[in-house]
């Protein structure tokens, strides 16, 4: 195994990210350069900035192809993420530009297998369900990761565990199988218990009782929802999607006072007071 990324990212900083990155590319050579590059491109691509990540890219194109199976599955999943990914906007999302990302994520596949790198197959396979956005394809990749994961005996697999449920989750919610949704949400949630993410933990509880609502069992689901006010409320990071479905509760029930006041928090992202 190559360069270790993990200790290097925080995806929700990603300037702080590059910076680590090229901090370690000073001293790196061989393919671990290689890789700090294709991740130096991925906080561009995060900030949205896809013209400088794919020039970063084009700049280790040559090199790649020599390089490392792992280096050569990190270059091509982030050069797919260039084309389509959760940070791009709906009206570039061609169909040019989807099947350039899927030609990249399926050359990232085929270089993940050949180099037995489960984590980074799965990452690959995840990617596909942002240009394959019906249901049933969600749901297609959803379980041939979860299939990698579960079974792979390598830590970079089994870490997906909690986002590969959430997704299935999701396409289970999306095709109206609320009860197997709920199962795979109670899944996750029991993954995500067992570490430290707080942040993490609540949007698990939140995916359960949102399902809990569709299911009509609108007091678990309201119970959960209050508690999860109160968690965000206390960690200073009040939640407009909890106050989304506060409204839809105390609308479902009849209580349209309480139903107003989540509406007008939702506006204004206040705190309750």
């Amino acid at each position: 195994m190559a360069i270790d990324l993990a200790p290097l990212w925080n995806h929700a900083q990603p300037a702080l990210s590059e910076q680590r990155f090229r901090q370690a590319l000073a001293t790196a050579t061989g393919d671990d350069a290689l890789i700090l590059q294709t991740q130096i491109a991925r906080t561009y691509g995060i900030r949205r900035d896809f013209a400088e990540a794919q020039k970063i890219l084009k700049s280790v194109a040559e090199p790649i192809k020599q390089a490392s199976f792992e280096a050569r599955a990190h270059y091509a999943l982030e050069l797919g993420r260039t084309y389509a990914s959760a940070t791009h906007s709906p009206e570039s999302q061609t169909e040019t530009a989807k099947a350039t990302a899927r030609a990249a994520w399926q050359d990232a596949l085929e270089a993940a297998r050949a180099g037995q790198l489960d984590g980074l197959a799965i990452d690959a396979i995840h990617m596909f369900a942002f240009i394959d956005t019906a249901p049933l394809d969600q749901l297609k990749w959803a379980q041939q990761a979860l299939a990698i994961s579960t079974t792979s005996s390598q830590s970079a697999a089994k870490k997906w565990e909690a986002s590969i449920r959430n997704n299935l989750g999701m396409a289970l919610h999306g095709l109206g199988r609320f009860e197997d949704a709920l199962a795979e949400f109670k899944k996750a949630l029991a993954i995500r218990e067992q570490g430290a993410n707080a942040g993490a933990i609540r949007v698990a509880h939140w995916m359960v009782a949102w399902t809990l609502r569709a299911l009509k069992r609108h007091d678990e689901s309201l119970a959960i929802q209050l508690r999860l006010e109160q968690e965000c409320a206390a960690a200073g990071e009040p939640d407009p999607y909890v106050f989304e479905e506060l409204e839809i509760l105390y609308r479902a029930k009849g209580d349209e006072a309480r139903a107003i006041h989540y509406a007008q928090l939702q506006k204004t992202g206040a705190k309750q007071q």
